[in-house]
């Protein structure tokens, strides 16, 4: 299919963040310690290929390809409150030499890798000229976005990242900063 230049330079870069990411993948998958991280990756896994597939048929069809063969994986929600952590934080440190990764490094990895894929779809999307292509990259942004809060939930009820609510203080300031506009 004909893609305008800036759509092709975006679906290259999207495509080599996938090809990182299911390498990772599937590298992460082996070396998972905890079930529940191992099960994550793998459920998470098929929709990585599927995405990176559906880049690919982008780049190499004549004709557009069925954008809705991808659809988001659904919202996982595993905390029992938003504001609060579940167990102390684990202190650490990154390691300098490096064989097999642990389950923090893994989950660390994930969770970035997911971020920054969800804002390079968003700004990919925004971009987009093609329909077709800007709502494959709407639903992958999606998919990521949900990802990285799925990483992110287990790894606030590990204790590797840190979730407490934003003090009273600060709070009440910013509240008493912004004011409603009149509905006319």
């Amino acid at each position: 299919m004909q893609l305008a230049s800036h759509e092709l330079h975006d679906l290259t870069e999207l495509a080599m963040g996938c090809y990182n990411t299911i390498g990772c993948m599937a590298g992460f998958i082996n070396q998972a310690q905890d079930p529940e991280l191992k099960e994550i990756l793998t459920r998470q896994f098929p929709f990585h290929v599927a995405d990176y597939n559906l880049k690919v048929e982008f780049i190499q069809s004549q004709t557009t390809p069925d954008v809705n063969k991808f659809q988001p994986d659904q919202q996982v929600r595993k905390l029992p409150g938003f504001t609060n952590g579940t167990v102390p934080l684990q202190t650490g440190k990154p390691r300098t030499e490096v064989q097999t990764h642990t389950d923090r490094e893994i989950a660390t990895a994930y969770l970035l890798n997911q971020k920054s894929s969800a804002k390079n779809y968003g700004a990919a999307s925004v971009e987009c000229a093609n329909p077709d292509l800007r709502h494959f990259l709407e639903n992958a942004f999606l998919n990521s976005n949900r990802h990285a809060y799925e990483m992110w939930q287990y790894m606030v009820k590990k204790g590797y990242y840190p979730l407490m609510p934003a003090p009273q203080e600060s709070t009440q300031a910013i509240a008493e900063f912004f004011q409603p506009v009149p509905v006319q």
